[in-house]
């Protein structure tokens, strides 16, 4: 953060210094024990001359050039990093009671309790680190995830009781178990291994989101229908309908709390960057920069998807250049350039390799801050969510094209805004 002194006496002299742009910025007063203030504003000059400077005409404004003796800002290109960078400051000083200055809170995970000898699933803000392979979330809401396990147990014959279960043939069931809805096992209406592969079908589905039991009802819907059995096919075609349904209740963020990883593109204060942010292990790590230098944006009024459509680029740039020329340069190097697809894509790895780079294990503050955070934004209507995502696929592999895709929609628009400004 870049940091400055403050006097109160001719306070225009740092506030004359200071960017109309926006930023994270801390106040600090002369001592040491003294707590800082600490925001977040779109405008950082204007937000502190109302901070900082006497007004006649309101003088109920909050007022701190007296307290105030040094100013430290950090420019930031979303509310997203901006969010971030807060919540990192404020953690810093106040530990746990950042998240009540925050208004965060843990989001809701569906928890499978794999470890109890009839294993169920219930809803909890506090999942278990011990536990993290079965707690599956974040959910937009506790509502949220309750309707999602809700629907997904109307599939299986698990248990929905909380009882520590001791099975006796004398226990007198629950109105699940005469329903149907449920293997009893409080009275031995099952053994202990059909128990214990109901539970293993639940797990996998609950990890899959449903995929694993689509993959089934799928396979044996066409194989019926490849054998003119069209009632059964329609039967499992029905089935199918259901669990895609419930899929449906679980966006693609709703993932094991252990392997939960995402990318997030977000616009930079720097107009020839974008900001990646990765989230992994718990911990939302960047922003690293990617240069859009060389990159033709797309023109979304052209209609295209391409990176190198339509000529609403960030400088001009010639139709060609070779390999050779792109490694002498040094892909830092600012010129007009326009970059091969190969070089993109190694940039945008040399980006995701630095935000992988391993920094141990978070504290249990900043895990449930940076979980609240990207939950916040996730779940924002599309329409108010500012950036993009990008989800690794089943082997770990970063989609690559489709992310850099997602630059040129994050650059475009971040140029668009400059433009109208």
């Amino acid at each position: 953060m870049e940091l400055i002194p403050f006097d109160p006496v001719e306070p225009t002299t740092a506030l004359s210094q200071l960017p109309r742009a926006p930023a994270v910025f801390a106040l600090y007063g002369a001592e040491a024990k003294d707590e800082p203030y600490i925001g977040r504003t779109p405008n950082l000059r204007g937000r502190l001359e109302r901070l900082l400077q006497p007004s006649a005409k309101h003088p109920r404004r909050l007022q701190l050039a007296g307290r105030v003796r040094r100013i430290a800002w950090r420019l930031t290109g979303s509310e997203f990093e901006s969010l971030l960078a807060q919540f990192s400051l404020l953690e810093e000083i106040y530990g746990a009671k950042a998240l009540e200055r925050m208004h965060l809170r843990v989001p809701a995970f569906v928890r499978f309790l794999g470890g109890n000898p009839y294993p169920r699933i219930v809803v909890t803000h506090k999942p278990s680190q011990r536990e993290a392979d079965w707690a599956y979330g974040p959910f937009a809401s506790r509502a949220a995830a309750e309707r999602f396990a809700d629907e997904a147990l109307k599939l299986f014959l698990l248990r929905r009781c909380t009882d520590d279960l001791n099975p006796d043939p004398s226990h007198p069931g629950c109105v699940y178990s005469e329903m149907k809805m449920c293997l009893a096992p409080c009275y031995k209406g099952c053994t202990d291994e059909r128990y214990a592969e109901e539970s293993a079908a639940v797990q996998g589905f609950l990890a899959t989101r449903g995929e694993s039991k689509l993959v089934v009802l799928r396979s044996e819907r066409d194989a019926a229908s490849v054998n003119l059995a069209f009632e059964d096919a329609a039967a499992l075609h029905a089935q199918v309908q259901k669990v895609e349904a419930v899929r449906a209740l679980a966006p693609e963020l709703v993932q094991p709390m252990s392997k939960l990883r995402a990318a997030v593109l977000q616009a930079s204060a720097n107009p020839d960057e974008v900001a990646v942010f990765l989230f992994e292990r718990g911990r939302l790590r960047g922003p690293v920069m990617f240069s859009t230098i060389g990159m033709r944006i797309q023109n979304e009024q052209s209609g295209s998807s391409s990176l190198f459509a339509q000529p609403m680029a960030l400088e001009p740039v010639p139709e060609t250049v070779n390999s050779e020329q792109w490694t002498a340069q040094g892909p830092e190097t600012p010129g007009p350039t326009k970059v091969p697809r190969t070089m993109l894509e190694a940039r945008m790895e040399a980006v995701l390799a630095e935000l992988e780079k391993d920094e141990g294990l978070p504290s249990a503050t900043v895990r449930q801050g940076h979980l609240a955070l990207l939950k916040r934004w996730y779940y924002r209507p599309e329409v108010k969510r500012e950036g993009e995502v990008s989800f690794p696929d089943e082997d770990g592999r970063w989609p690559i094209k489709s992310m850099l895709r997602g630059v040129g929609r994050v650059a475009a628009k971040a140029l668009a805004h400059m433009q109208q400004a």
